[in-house]
């Protein structure tokens, strides 16, 4: 399944071959076997993978059914502020509560990632 090799390579972090799936045609928003697409399953601290994702259209948007996490739920979780920051440079939306009715926000201030907090507090977003 193709969307299966897209996100395995996009949760391995390689970005060659994700490139190489995106430009021969594989759909950034395909769901693998597991219901997941490639941008919730990214090595978040990879930003060149969230690029390329998100300028072949991946939806930056898209939620867990389970959890109601969000690529930037993850991202804040986790602390990768530059992925926090390409996903919102992409119209991520920011004031999506998870299935905790939490806020990406919130996850970085459960786990203290500061810079993060103080981003996604100065950018208001």
């Amino acid at each position: 399944m193709n969307a299966d090799k897209l996100t395995e390579a996009a949760a391995k972090g390689d970005t060659e071959r994700v490139q190489f799936l995106l430009e021969n045609g594989i759909a950034p928003n395909a769901v693998n076997r597991f219901g997941r697409t490639a941008i919730q399953v990214m090595m978040m601290g990879n930003t060149r993978i969230a690029q390329l994702l998100l300028l072949y259209g991946a939806n930056p948007n898209i939620s867990d059914s389970s959890t109601g996490l969000t690529p930037v739920h993850d991202a804040a979780r986790e602390g990768f502020l530059d992925t926090v920051k390409m996903l919102v440079r992409n119209y991520a939306n920011t004031n999506v509560r998870d299935g905790r009715d939490l806020l990406p926000i919130d996850l970085a201030r459960e786990n203290g990632h500061k810079d993060v907090i103080a981003y996604l507090e100065s950018n208001n977003v």
